[in-house]
């Protein structure tokens, strides 16, 4: 698995900074708003190394896991814990989607609830192809930046 070797380079050096477990789990509606929990890299006190961990946008990698128990897809609105946007809980969260690939977080919160609405009234397998093959960039420009 190609995510493996990022995985474990970020969880080793977030042990060595912090000397705690370095999974969180977080809670997050999925499809239909079933409950469940994201896991995610603990990157808060994890000093330098948490921050480029964040920046690399490796934080999330350990999501790849909820994508395989069919709890999220590589492609969606983001999972959060609640929403006042029903309409994002009619498809799975998703690891990357629209907003994260154009303007990443710079964007308020209204415009990314756009763009998830967007995706949740027109997405196809075009769109998540684009989308998949636009994130490796759009990482890297947040990492840039």
């Amino acid at each position: 698995m190609l995510s493996a070797v990022p995985l474990l380079l970020a969880a080793v050096a977030l042990y060595a900074s912090t000397r705690a477990g370095v999974l969180v789990r977080e809670p997050a509606l999925g499809l239909a708003g079933r409950p469940f929990r994201t896991w995610r890299l603990r990157t808060e006190g994890g000093g330098r190394p948490g921050a480029w961990v964040r920046r690399c946008a490796l934080d999330g990698l350990p999501q790849l896991l909820n994508v395989l128990r069919g709890e999220m897809s590589l492609v969606g609105p983001r999972p959060e814990p609640r929403t006042d946007h029903p309409e994002r809980l009619l498809v799975r969260p998703g690891m990357t989607g629209l907003w994260q690939v154009g303007a990443r977080s710079d964007l308020p919160w209204e415009e990314m609830a756009l763009l998830d609405r967007h995706y949740v009234e027109s997405h196809w397998l075009g769109m998540d192809l684009a989308i998949l093959a636009k994130t490796p960039r759009a990482a890297w420009e947040q990492r840039r930046a």
